[in-house]
């Protein structure tokens, strides 16, 4: 029996690429798009109603990973046996779904990630040459403690099976970005399955793209959590965050 494909869109004033972002989704292979608005201040709520998207809106500004909670959740009670997030910033390649999921669908991954560094040099679609050069090493170093050979984990566009997100402590998480590094540790942890597909990426005025100091915020707090999980590793300072079973086969 075919998954339910349920796509979870974590908006923040994306009024200008919304609809860009849903016409190109392969509407064939989506059984459902939920929006999650984090209280945006233009007509992002407005033109997703008129979409036809299952909207949830938050009565503040909660952060991108308080958005992402919302999203796993409401895509869980919806029946997601396939959850796959795609930014409404049209930065990533909508049309590539189907070679997202594919790796879960085959039964050789439990999470995909698409990657911008895979294949293809992202700097050629826009990627300024300082944050090319941050990505590359903090993969590195993500690579170094999970133990995994990825070309990059700082991506908008993954896919992850019912059975990862309901084995991992998705609500102990932060509500910022970082986030999306929190729940990578533990799907490790879990011993999880990760496979990763090329998706090329675009930058452009409407495309949302975080400043330098962002930027550099983002990569210390990288660094942050790669020392807790090898604190909680080692015993010197245990974080319910990272108990997690693996997951049997």
């Amino acid at each position: 029996m075919k998954p339910k494909v349920v796509v979870v869109m974590p908006a923040y004033n994306a009024a200008r690429t919304l609809h860009m972002t849903y016409r190109e989704l392969p509407h064939h292979v989506v059984d459902l798009v939920i929006l999650v608005d984090d209280a945006s201040r233009d007509e992002t709520v407005r033109i997703a109603r008129d979409l036809g998207l299952e909207v949830f809106v938050h009565d503040r500004n909660r952060g991108y990973g308080a958005n992402q909670k919302t999203c796993y959740r409401e895509a869980l009670k919806a029946g997601a046996g396939i959850v796959v997030m795609v930014h409404p910033d049209y930065q990533y390649d909508p049309t590539l779904l189907p070679e997202v999921i594919a790796p879960i669908l085959d039964g050789r991954a439990d999470v995909v990630l698409g990657s911008r560094l895979l294949g293809a040099d992202p700097r050629a679609g826009g990627m300024p040459w300082w944050k090319y050069r941050a990505n590359r090493f903090l993969t590195w170093c993500e690579n170094v403690v999970f133990g995994l050979k990825l070309a990059e984990y700082h991506t908008g566009y993954r896919a992850y099976t019912r059975a990862a997100l309901e084995c991992v402590h998705v609500d102990l998480n932060a509500d910022q970005f970082i986030f999306d590094q929190e729940i990578m540790a533990q799907f490790v942890e879990a011993k999880l399955r990760v496979a990763e597909v090329p998706v090329p990426t675009r930058y452009f005025a409407e495309a949302s793209s975080a400043s330098l100091w962002q930027s550099t915020r983002y990569g210390l707090s990288i660094l942050a959590v790669l020392l807790r999980l090898m604190l909680h590793r080692a015993g010197v300072w245990k974080q319910a965050q990272f108990q997690i079973k693996p997951v049997a086969r």
